[in-house]
């Protein structure tokens, strides 16, 4: 059975990580590299974004990060239930894209974010990555509606709460 876990992102990564970014298979969904690199350079400093290095057995294989859509103003999910993080991720390696992965690293995140309180997941593909919203279905994202927005541009926003708490009889 693989092993999926995140490490925190440390500055000595981003290197690696704008190596996955220029990657065809990613670079095709991301904005120009050296923007995405200037964005995810001030992650360190954000309190509403954490950022990982998703590990597949021991290895670095992805980037990966969780925010608070209600923390950035006209950020499209604003107005989610508290405590809700919106998601990002990208496998660098071509080899492991396909293979279940990526919903294997989104339901291992899913389960310790709902576990501590979470009461809802977010995120947006782009309504043209079959792969990625693929991905987030077989870890419980359902589709919502595809919206087209300044800035934002052409996305599927995509939900998964946790489930509800149970009541002893």
């Amino acid at each position: 059975m693989p092993d999926y876990a995140f490490r925190p992102l440390e500055r000595a990564d981003l290197p690696m990580v704008r190596h996955w970014i220029l990657q065809p298979h990613v670079a095709r969904w991301w904005g120009d590299v050296d923007d995405e690199m200037a964005a995810i350079a001030t992650i360190f400093d954000d309190p509403h974004v954490e950022a990982f290095v998703m590990v597949l057995d021991g290895a670095p294989v992805g980037y990966f990060q969780a925010y608070d859509p209600n923390a950035e103003e006209g950020h499209p999910f604003a107005g989610e239930p508290a405590g809700t993080l919106g998601l990002d991720l990208s496998i660098g390696d071509p080899a492991l894209v396909g293979r279940g992965h990526g919903s294997a690293f989104i339901r291992t995140f899913a389960e310790a974010a709902f576990a501590r309180g979470v009461p809802r997941l977010v995120t947006d593909p782009h309504p043209d990555n079959p792969a990625s919203i693929r991905a987030f279905e077989k870890a419980g994202f359902a589709r919502r509606e595809v919206r087209d927005l300044p800035h934002f541009g052409r996305f599927l926003f995509m939900t998964c709460d946790a489930a509800p708490a149970k009541v002893a009889p």
